[in-house]
């Protein structure tokens, strides 16, 4: 939603000031020139990442206008999951949470809370890490370790699609140029037209910078920045999912180990300790 806004805003504003001062706004439509500074752009994207950086992109770009899942509702329920996985391993033992790690999409648990089962890669991240515990080999140190390369890795796959938008948007700017060099070329070689036929060449030509700039700051790089936030919010999920185990490991109470995974969490999207309390109650009721 703040996508579009801000797209209109910008838009409104640019375009509207350019038209109050008496500026022509069908000037400013050039299609070829955008072709050449899209076409070019993608082009050196395709070179520079090639197949599967580019097919990423592609399938992250969309969830650009959706809200990140990643918000209070969903630590909420993430705090909650943890909260029950761990007071059944303290009743139970560890042996009792064998089938819901091996199986979580069958568990009845983990059903409980869909906003958390639908995110394969932290519900795989979890599981993998209770399937350590429960195996015993691993003492605290060495799993935080494994966990923090594990994390370390999502996030670089995760912030591949911004990166690549960033790029894109570096080069908009380069390929505006070569389109305006393009039609001063093509102007140079019409010298022979009416000094108002050679303005309005001139002014197409000059078209490709603004659209060049205009589409990499205000299109493309916000974009970038997007989905950069979009994988640091991933990223948060994951270090709160690691510091709940890892108190736990250690040897505290289910309750107090959630409480240390809370604090993991932006302040933005943080659940206060009465929230939680109370939602894990009536989560634990259904």
């Amino acid at each position: 939603m703040f996508v579009i806004i801000g797209y209109i805003f910008m838009v409104a504003c640019i375009f509207g000031a350019y038209a109050v001062h008496g500026g022509e706004l069908a000037v400013l439509w050039q299609p070829t020139e955008i072709v050449i500074i899209f076409g070019g752009g993608i082009g050196a994207l395709i070179v520079g990442y090639g197949g599967k950086p580019m097919k990423a992109t592609l399938k992250a770009a969309p969830s650009i206008f959706k809200g990140s899942p990643y918000n209070k509702n969903f630590f909420m329920d993430l705090f909650a999951l943890q909260f029950e996985i761990l007071t059944k391993i303290r009743k139970e033992g560890l042996m009792s949470i064998e089938a819901d790690v091996d199986d979580p999409h069958s568990s009845a648990v983990f059903s409980k809370y869909p906003k958390v089962a639908h995110d394969h890669h932290l519900i795989e991240f979890m599981t993998d890490y209770l399937r350590l515990m429960v195996g015993g080999n691993l003492n605290a140190f060495e799993i935080e370790n494994l966990m923090d390369v594990e994390i370390d890795t999502h996030h670089h796959e995760a912030a591949v699609p911004s990166t690549v938008i960033a790029k894109l948007a570096d080069g908009l700017p380069a390929f505006g140029i070569v389109a305006a060099v393009m039609g001063v070329v093509h102007t140079m070689g019409s010298l022979h037209l009416p000094p108002s036929e050679l303005g309005k060449l001139i002014g197409a030509a000059l078209v490709g910078t603004f659209m060049g700039i205009l589409l990499a700051y205000g299109f493309v790089g916000p974009i970038a920045s997007v989905l950069e936030a979009r994988a640091a919010a991933a990223t948060q999920a994951f270090n709160a999912v690691k510091t709940t185990l890892l108190a736990s490991l250690n040897g505290y109470a289910p309750q107090v180990a959630v409480e240390f995974g809370r604090k993991a969490v932006e302040s933005t999207e943080r659940p206060s300790f009465k929230e939680l309390e109370d939602y894990v109650k009536n989560a634990k009721a259904k």
